[in-house]
């Protein structure tokens, strides 16, 4: 099958780079991204290409080149699926926040209702491509939705989990590790597969592209964010027992790191992970083994999970009884909301349950962060539901300055590895604060000798 229409369902994170990507290097095949979102969709349309909804480096000169000429975004959502050969489904699939599961299984009812409409929609053959991240054998659930709409249509569904990294996304895509593939082994799965192939193929190397059954696709998921996940909670975990001990964290990591065995990625002590997929996804896979009743292998996955929530609150509370047990109406100063540097996504940020704490201990939280605006900093603290939006608005400023935000700061505290933090000119800053001038390095991206030779008191993670 030589597919030239495809349609992808969802205009956030994943759906947006990927399939400006596709365009970009498959000139021939027309991309649709559709959104009923029509702010967003206005957004990814927006004349000066700057203004897309995302920041990822590199992302907007690929738009630039594809937009208008073979990739489009619209809010009509009909038509796209009508008209292509391959949909992509990449919306949302949250934690549950309700019922059977709560707290750790997936919603899928985004999903079930990209289903329902392509079913509805549909007057020819359609391949269906899970992009999101799904539990195991959702794809037998998004089949039996499709095979039974009455109307002849053949459906083939095949998992291509994305891998990327949110600041790297577009060289991930560009240059990725590999292209995951699952579907049906029987020859219409196949050739199914072998479309999709075809796709990537314009530019991956056949040798990277892997194929698969459906299932071991959708596990081998899950488990990649785990993984890593799992390696941040551990190095994190020893970070609190070099505090004690005093030994250094960062030279236990490179001394480990050279192991070819463990390499150094992933290694590096912080205030913890964040992000839109890692504790998503491991909860997703806590519920699955104890669903099946395999309780020591759910208890095994969740306490990274645990690890990484007691690290962010071992970090505040670092904070409260450095500023001598109290931060009520101190002033401190957070560098960074985004989740990681390069990105204005604040999902799960660790900034956000920080600050949380250091509001209810009645501090006074400045925020300075290059990508992400003082609304969705308000936004992230409403959505804990701790406290009324009016306390977040009195407990919460942003700055577009960083000098202004650390100016009569009592401390500061790094929560976002931008390079550019590594830039600033250190000594204005401390003469502009509070004396003693704390730095937390939540992120250890700072030189402690150099701050400490200016009069900061330096903390680090795991130093």
């Amino acid at each position: 099958m030589k597919i030239t229409k495809i349609c992808c369902i969802g205009a956030g994170y994943v759906g947006g780079p990927t399939m400006a990507v596709i365009a970009q290097k498959c000139p021939h095949v027309q991309v649709t991204v559709v959104d009923l979102n029509a702010e967003r969709i206005a957004a990814w349309n927006d004349e000066d290409v700057h203004n897309i909804p995302i920041y990822e480096p590199g992302l907007s000169e690929v738009v630039a080149e594809a937009r208008g000429r073979n990739l489009f975004f619209s809010t009509d959502v009909e038509k796209a699926i009508d008209e292509a050969q391959i949909i992509f489904i990449s919306v949302n699939t949250p934690t549950k926040t309700y019922g059977k599961g709560k707290g750790m299984a997936a919603d899928l009812k985004y999903i079930e209702l990209c289903a329902r409409q392509i079913a509805k929609i549909a007057k020819d053959n359609k391949i269906v491509v899970e992009k999101s991240t799904l539990p195991v054998r959702t794809a037998e659930a998004i089949k039996s939705i499709l095979d039974n709409t009455g109307n002849g249509v053949q459906f083939q569904i095949l998992s291509n989990p994305e891998f990327l990294a949110e600041g790297t996304a577009v060289h991930d895509l560009l240059h990725p590790d590999r292209i995951l593939i699952g579907g049906d082994e029987t020859p219409d799965g196949q050739k199914a597969i072998q479309a999709l192939v075809d796709v990537y193929s314009n530019w991956v190397r056949l040798e990277k592209i892997l194929t698969t059954n459906v299932w071991s696709s959708e596990l081998s998921k899950l488990t990649a964010n785990a993984f890593l996940a799992q390696r941040i909670s551990s190095i994190n975990a020893l970070s609190e027992l070099c505090e004690k001990t005093g030994a250094n964290i960062n030279e236990v990591a490179k001394a480990i790191g050279m192991d070819s065995r463990i390499g150094s990625k992933f290694l590096k002590a912080s205030v913890g992970f964040g992000g839109s997929c890692f504790q998503k996804d491991i909860l997703n896979l806590v519920y699955i083994a104890k669903s099946y009743g395999l309780n020591e292998v759910a208890d095994y996955w969740e306490q990274v999970i645990i690890m990484n929530d007691h690290q962010k609150r071992r970090f505040s509370n670092t904070i409260v009884q450095t500023l001598y047990n109290t931060v009520a109406d101190k002033k401190i100063t957070f560098l960074g909301w985004a989740f990681k540097k390069d990105t204005n996504d604040t999902r799960e940020s660790a900034a956000i349950y920080v600050a949380n704490d250091l509001i209810s201990e009645q501090a006074k939280i400045a925020v300075f962060d290059p990508k992400v605006s003082g609304k969705k900093v308000l936004a992230d603290l409403d959505y804990l539901e701790t406290r009324t939006s009016e306390k977040n608005k009195d407990g919460v400023t942003s700055f577009d300055n960083p000098y202004e935000a650390c100016k009569n700061a009592h401390a500061i505290a790094v929560l976002t590895e931008w390079d550019e933090f590594r830039q600033y000119d250190w000594k204005k800053i401390y003469d502009g604060m509070q004396k003693p001038a704390f730095v937390f390095d939540g992120r250890n991206i700072l030189d402690a000798a150099e701050l400490e030779a200016i009069g900061f008191v330096y903390h680090g993670i795991g130093a």
